[in-house]
């Protein structure tokens, strides 16, 4: 393909740099950054051959080098070689596939040249802003379609010229199905977080969508984690792909893992312990069903912290607002279920919670991932029970780590840039609802979360015939638990 037509100079820009002046980058980020992103081998953006239009939205966007993933997988795109990447979460897997996309649209052909498939639908809009983003400067046309949207909306759209097209795989589907969507001048196709684009309930559309792509495509696959389904798709629709594995460790260098081993009554003491406790930026607090999440929320929000929360029952247009002001930073804490565990990147996220333990480690390592973003610092915290005790051993046997038990401190500069000490403070209860909720704790227990309403009629005649014995809770702070019960002392672990 041209790409004569996009740019008046492809060459290294390093040679004039003057278009650099009227260039308007974000704040330099001083952070410090891991390994995970600095282990690079010194290749700069100029030296890759990109047209200048792109270089210009690249260092608008605030990169100035690449990441090891892109280091890698970059030239290899240009050279239009299949590519089968693995990579960490949060190491700038998105911009290692998105640049070269980019790089190689024809402007002069009104078609869809590059698809960019994703498996949900808010990383579908990520990463529709990452193609504006990135190609602001280019005059190319980027179009995302995913469900829970109106199919009409879409048609309108594709009427018109669209070089880069982003969504989920049934919509696409739906739209190619139709004749609405043309593909069959679409040179580049990718997949993001391709071991679940290939997951039992997405393979069955990814085989029906390459039926409409040209046979001699460039197919490009990323992912954190690949499973065994990866190796039948590679041998059946990949050439020779070239393969690029980061992953010496699993885990990101720059998150810090604990536990603390809790009963499940327990949880939103605890909960509430951390909030106190933690210097939190803004957190994620992971749950293991939708039902659960809308429950946390409410017992969050009576506690007196700012929240919101996200699952997959929520209508489109919910899910949408949520997650665009949490991005923002309206609010502090976001409770959600596995929906955004994959591809998420919220810089400003420095603490993760499991409040439910999750049931494999892969849903553990992208959920943990959601935090220590592009190799800086975070803090991924694991509520775990009795019953969760196996799945933390075959978390920590599988990923090859150790989550170390919650210490009575956790040293700030574990999660807490030294540059970000002013803008995250520890987060307080508003004073209205500090008073209402030790209202609410003289007339009832404290809230729970968790127990069968069988357990729950039991346990409220023991707390009721406790409750005279106990004082009333004051400042976020657990009430003391009578002797020959096991004692929770703001979230450090009594057993394993």
């Amino acid at each position: 393909m041209s790409t004569a037509a996009t740019s008046s100079s492809s060459t290294p820009a390093n040679n004039d740099s003057s278009w650099k002046t009227g260039l308007r980058p974000p704040p330099k980020d001083i952070r410090p950054q891991t390994e995970d992103v600095t282990a690079t081998k010194g290749t700069e953006f100029e030296d890759m051959f990109l047209n200048r239009e792109l270089l210009m939205g690249i260092f608008e966007a605030g990169f100035e080098k690449p990441s090891p993933i892109q280091e890698e997988a970059i030239p290899i795109a240009l050279a239009k070689r299949d590519i089968l990447a693995r990579a960490k979460n949060g190491t700038g897997k998105t911009a290692a596939f998105v640049i070269p996309s980019l790089q190689q649209i024809d402007l002069t052909k009104p078609k869809i040249q590059a698809l960019l498939l994703v498996p949900t639908r808010e990383l579908a809009l990520q990463t529709s802003q990452v193609c504006k983003i990135l190609g602001k400067h280019m005059g190319l046309q980027v179009m995302v379609t995913t469900g829970g949207t109106t199919l009409k909306d879409d048609i309108l759209r594709l009427s018109e010229a669209v070089h880069v097209l982003v969504g989920t795989p049934g919509r696409i589907l739906d739209l190619a199905g139709k004749g609405v969507a043309d593909l069959s001048e679409c040179p580049v196709f990718v997949m993001d977080e391709a071991d679940k684009l290939l997951s039992p309930e997405f393979a069955p559309v990814m085989e029906q969508l390459l039926s409409f792509l040209p046979t001699d495509r460039q197919v490009m696959l990323f992912s954190a984690t690949f499973p065994m389904i990866v190796k039948d798709f590679k041998e059946k629709h990949m050439r020779n792909p070239y393969e690029i594995n980061l992953m010496d460790e699993l885990t990101l260098r720059g998150v810090t893992q604990y536990y603390a081993y809790v009963e499940e009554r327990q949880k939103v003491h605890c909960l509430n312990t951390l909030f106190s406790k933690l210097q939190i930026n803004q957190s994620i607090i992971f749950c293991n069903s939708t039902n659960r999440v809308e429950l946390l929320a409410k017992k969050v929000t009576e506690l007196g912290y700012s929240c919101f929360y996200s699952h997959a029952k929520m209508l489109q247009s919910h899910r949408n607002r949520v997650f665009h002001d949490f991005r923002n930073g309206v609010c502090r804490n976001l409770v959600c279920s596995d929906l955004l565990t994959r591809g998420i990147d919220i810089q400003a996220v420095n603490v993760v919670i499991n409040f439910d333990f999750p049931k494999n480690s892969e849903t553990y390592l992208h959920r943990i991932g959601r935090s220590g973003r592009f190799g800086h610092l975070g803090l991924a915290i694991n509520l775990v029970t009795y019953e969760d005790r196996f799945n933390l051993y075959k978390v920590e046997q599988e990923l090859g780590t150790e989550i170390q038990p919650i210490p009575q401190t956790i040293d700030r500069g574990l999660y807490v840039a030294p540059s970000g000490s002013e803008e995250s403070q520890v987060q307080r209860p508003s004073q209205q609802q500090q008073q209402q909720q030790q209202a609410r704790q003289q007339i009832s227990p404290a809230p729970a979360l968790g127990p069968a309403p069988a357990q729950r009629n039991g346990q409220q005649q023991q707390q009721q015939q406790q409750q005279q014995q106990m004082p009333a809770r004051q400042n976020g702070a657990p009430p003391q638990q009578p002797r020959g019960q096991p004692a929770y002392r703001g979230g450090v672990p009594v057993g394993r």
